[in-house]
């Protein structure tokens, strides 16, 4: 009961989320729903179960992609969730780990392919059970994206097995192992939106700018992890990093380093906020809607993610998130660039805010140059309409007047038809 009245008074409390939520149910089918509705065979059916299992919120943003791009996206998604699942589990002695990474791209091509001893707690085991069904639908796409596919995996299978036991260190080997695990993933993407034709062959090109929205992405979600990663025995942090501030790693989610643990998690955002520029010139490029917001809705809800970790050490002790109207609207809102330049600039200043109340920080200098600078850029590429301009309580005003007005209207329809 508690939790649900929690729930009515954050509607309250942010009616510009109420308002986005009720327009973005009106205009969308539920996921399962879109699925149904699809002409697909009964295995590609059961692969977007899979992708619905493994990551409900990514099947909806796969589901709203052009045609030629739905299915492709989905088993390219698939294939890699596989490796990334073999990567994570720990139950899995390190010499035959690295064989099944580097060999991970060749099981495509064997039909019939699954892998059945994966460890009691990894929830995406079921998917490598019925590999196969994956397998058999690999097969079936157009050459020129399954060689795209094998090639990231292949890529990716290889890199994953550097760091099995290598150290990350220093910030370049944050960046070598973020490229291996998501900035390929990011460049695989660019090459099978061109492939399809829905985009330029600059997209497809366009590896150093793919490669900086998977490591956003990427870092974002390890600053969020930290606390599940340190209990898991996952190192992801560099020492390049996190050694100016604990003595050992694991200090960092120790309540008596507070202070100093919050410094380095506002140091590991700074680190992840230099990506910003490169996001808003891969989005410039990208010209098909359904891509376009498949490219920038996980961009947004990482910047508003970064916003809710950054000086906050709640981080340091369990994993947090943007409350699901924040999201609701985030998908509502990235619709073309200038409105992602907006919501980025939106939580840009955020950041500010919460920098101008924080305890002294050895990084806060270049964490106000570094947002500013990145809202200047925004700023002086954006259109604003007189409603960006207007306060907070005026647009809040004008809403709950529109939606009285028109409850009076209805009001007065129903009793003209009795």
């Amino acid at each position: 009961m508690a939790s649900e009245i929690g729930k009515f008074f954050s509607w309250v409390s942010h009616p510009e989320e109420l308002i986005c939520s009720i327009l973005y149910l009106l205009r969308h089918s539920p996921p399962d729903e879109k699925t149904n509705k699809m002409d697909t065979s009964s295995s590609m059916k059961a692969c977007y179960n899979f992708l619905e299992q493994t990551s409900r919120s990514f099947a909806a943003v796969i589901q709203e992609l052009h045609p030629k791009l739905r299915d492709v996206i989905c088993i390219y998604y698939l294939v890699l969730r596989g490796l990334d699942t073999i990567e994570d589990d720990m139950t899995i002695n390190i010499p035959f780990k690295k064989e099944l990474l580097i060999n991970f791209h060749t099981y495509l091509y064997e039909i019939g392919w699954t892998f059945e001893e994966s460890g009691p707690n990894e929830k995406d085991a079921p998917l490598l059970v019925s590999f196969n069904i994956v397998i058999d639908e690999f097969l079936k796409l157009d050459v020129v994206y399954q060689n795209v596919i094998a090639d990231i995996t292949k890529e990716m299978g290889k890199g994953m097995t550097i760091y099995i036991e290598k150290r990350i260190t220093t910030i370049e080997d944050y960046d070598e192992y973020c490229h291996y695990v998501a900035g390929l993933v990011g460049i695989g993407l660019s090459k099978i939106f061109y492939a399809s034709g829905l985009e330029d062959e600059k997209v497809g090109n366009a590896r150093e700018l793919s490669n900086s929205m998977g490591l956003f992405l990427q870092k974002v979600n390890i600053i969020r992890d930290i606390n599940e990663d340190l209990l898991d025995n996952r190192r992801i942090w560099p020492t390049q990093i996190w050694s100016n501030y604990v003595n050992y790693i694991g200090d960092l989610i120790d309540e008596k380093n507070v202070l100093k643990s919050t410094q380095c998690l506002n140091n590991m955002c700074l680190n992840s906020l230099k990506h910003i520029p490169q996001v808003i010139e891969y989005l410039s490029l990208i010209r098909d809607p359904s891509v376009f917001k498949f490219c920038a809705i996980p961009q947004v809800m990482a910047i508003a993610t970064i916003a809710t970790c950054l000086n906050n050490p709640t981080v340091l002790q369990e994993n947090v998130k943007i409350r699901k109207g924040e999201a609701i609207r985030l998908i509502y809102e990235a619709s073309d660039l200038n409105n992602c330049q907006k919501i980025m600039i939106r939580y840009l200043d955020v950041m500010l805010k919460k920098l101008a109340n924080a305890q002294p920080d050895p990084n806060y200098d270049n964490l106000v140059a570094t947002i500013t600078s990145s809202k200047k850029a925004l700023v002086s590429r954006t259109k604003f309409t007189f409603i960006d301009y207007a306060s907070r309580s005026a647009i809040v005003t004008a809403i709950i007047a529109t939606i009285f007005y028109t409850f009076i209207s209805l009001l007065s329809y129903i009793k003209s038809r009795q």
